[in-house]
């Protein structure tokens, strides 16, 4: 009973363990992403005021 005990904590670390990776990895992905639609808005707008000026 003991070994099944031991299996369990190990499983349960090994689960918290893969859930906190994913975790950060969908937050960098997510940071990612935002940031490269701003980037590509920014870019969007100075296209617009550049052609809106001449």
């Amino acid at each position: 009973m003991k070994n099944l005990c031991c299996s369990n904590v190990k499983f349960k670390w090994i689960l918290w363990i893969v859930a906190a990776v994913a975790a950060i990895a969908a937050t960098v992905t997510t940071i990612f992403v935002i940031n490269e639609k701003k980037k590509k808005d920014e870019e969007q707008l100075e296209e617009y005021l550049d052609y809106s000026i001449q």
